[in-house]
């Protein structure tokens, strides 16, 4: 059964969005339909909790766990004991039978290691625009993870972000995630300009691309920290490809100040990257952050040709999967490193940023 539709509440004054309807597909070699719905090569599938109800759960308890931000059954195996116990209504009796009858549906999480092989064959490889940094990337942005790229002001870390806003919405047959963007916004640098540019450059009809767009402008570290759940309903109705922060340490880094608040910041945004990956790992969707740099000034910097490190500290080093260091080049071009990833070696790669966005470098 998928996924009903839940009405907004307040929280989703967070998000600026336009529905569109239909399949993201391909129509002919120079003409694709980018209105996003379902798209047919991808198996991505999510189970409404509604499904509890043949476990033999009441459907107020399922309601209970809707008005708690949780419409899935993989959600709800990734929420704790201590999480669902603190939604009104449900005790911890009921908790138990819930989590005993959510075991029941759909795939385990335990499995042997072809059952992982086989899982990795629904991995999506979003393309970045640049056939370089693809190559780098051994195929594109991927996704059940979390991609880090960090560098200084105007290297392409926007840029980048605005491109992979379309590309997700391409077919996989053209290296997309065929399906919608949620872009979280906190230093208000999204452009739908920019957008439109970039799809009129995939041949893309502009209006459908920026429909399929969830644009969410935050203000503070408590807005960020709160939004995937304000549009959590959204993530279950409709097939998202990826999430975008452009930066995930901003907001965190001015509303905590000094060395006194250090700690309630990283605790924050360690909560904040836990459940940016479990919403990765539940939707099958690629999480691309952007971060800014410091300069680096221990004892190490003098043996360093570029001493800048990225902003966060283990925390954030240990929740991204790949982290990507952009510098600048000559004129636009930029350079492109593997900054640590488990599986990628450590490499450059080249492109250059151009009005339709991410492109080859030809330098």
């Amino acid at each position: 059964m998928p996924p009903r539709h839940v009405a907004e509440d307040s929280a989703t004054d967070l998000t600026a969005e336009t529905e569109g309807t239909g399949d993201l597909t391909e129509e002919s070699d120079d003409q694709v339909d980018t209105t996003v719905a379902d798209v047919s090569q991808e198996k991505h599938v999510v189970t409404s909790v509604d499904a509890l109800k043949a476990q033999g759960i009441p459907a107020g308890d399922i309601q209970k766990l809707q008005e708690g931000k949780i419409y899935t059954i993989e959600e709800l195996r990734m929420t704790t004991r201590k999480q669902l116990n603190n939604i009104r209504g449900l005790s911890e009796t009921k908790v138990d039978k819930i989590l005993a009858a959510a075991d029941k549906i759909g795939q385990s999480y335990i499995q042997d290691g072809l059952q992982a092989l086989e899982d990795r064959k629904n991995i999506l490889k979003i393309t970045t625009g640049s056939t370089e940094l693809d190559a780098l990337l051994q195929g594109g942005i991927e996704s059940k993870c979390i991609t880090e790229v960090f560098g200084e002001f105007r290297c392409g870390k926007t840029q980048l972000c605005h491109t992979l806003a379309v590309t997700a919405q391409l077919p996989r047959s053209k290296k997309g995630g065929g399906g919608r963007v949620l872009f979280i916004d906190t230093e208000k640098t999204f452009l739908p300009e920019k957008i439109k540019q970039i799809a009129q450059r995939f041949g893309l009809d502009p209006g459908k691309v920026l429909e399929s767009i969830t644009v969410a402008r935050i203000f503070n570290y408590e807005q960020q920290m709160s939004c995937l759940a304000a549009v959590s309903d959204k993530l279950a109705e409709h097939k998202y490809s990826l999430v975008i922060i452009d930066s995930i340490t901003a907001l965190f880094r001015t509303d905590f100040k000094g060395r006194g608040e250090l700690a309630e910041r990283q605790q924050n945004l360690g909560q904040h990257l836990a459940t940016l990956s479990k919403v990765a790992h539940a939707h099958n969707l690629a999480v691309f952050i952007t971060n800014q740099v410091m300069a680096q000034v221990d004892g190490a910097a003098m043996f360093t040709a570029d001493p800048k490190k990225p902003i966060g500290g283990h925390i954030l080093a240990h929740a991204s999967t790949t982290r990507l260091y952009f510098r600048k080049g000559r004129g636009e071009t930029r350079v492109a490193k593997v900054f640590s990833s488990p599986y990628l070696p450590e490499a450059e790669a080249t492109f250059a940023i151009a009005a339709e966005g991410i492109i080859d470098a030809t330098e």
